[in-house]
């Protein structure tokens, strides 16, 4: 699937669109992914402030999908945990901005060559637009080459 076409669909995916969760960029090569989470009445905590739950949701997928689609068909990338740290109050909408490069996926590619099992963790702030962090997720991929390519 093309990462424009992906982007439209997950714009569209209800756990996104209802929660005024948007993907606003996937590179073509599958190397970034930014994202915004709107602050709306509808998605609000008791005190007025961005739900927990909706900061991690917006980060949930997109280290495993960028990790599968620059490895390709010949191994399995799952989400095995993830953590989130609430910095500071998100009183206005936040973004995240996801970058996985060449050398990262080259690695990993090096580490399950064996065969064996690859863990690694991935850690990405939630910014306001200013830059201040309102949270730090980390999520722990992981990989391992498939039989039929070992």
């Amino acid at each position: 699937m093309r990462a424009s076409t992906f982007r439209r669909l997950m714009n569209l995916w209800p756990p996104f669109l209802c929660n005024s969760i948007r993907v606003q960029h996937v590179a073509e090569d599958w190397s970034e992914v930014r994202v915004v989470l709107r602050l709306r009445p509808w998605n609000r905590n008791y005190v007025r402030t961005q739900f927990g739950g909706n900061l991690f949701a917006m980060t949930d997928p997109f280290w495993m999908l960028l990790a599968m689609h620059q490895l390709g068909s010949d191994y399995y990338v799952w989400d095995k945990a993830g953590t989130i740290d609430f910095v500071a109050p998100g009183r206005e909408d936040v973004y995240a901005h996801f970058r996985l490069d060449g050398a990262t996926v080259d690695e990993l590619r090096a580490a399950a060559a064996s065969g064996d099992k690859v863990l690694r963790w991935f850690e990405v702030p939630v910014t306001t637009r200013s830059g201040e962090v309102v949270a730090m997720v980390r999520k722990q991929l992981y990989v391992r080459l498939k039989p039929k390519a070992r």
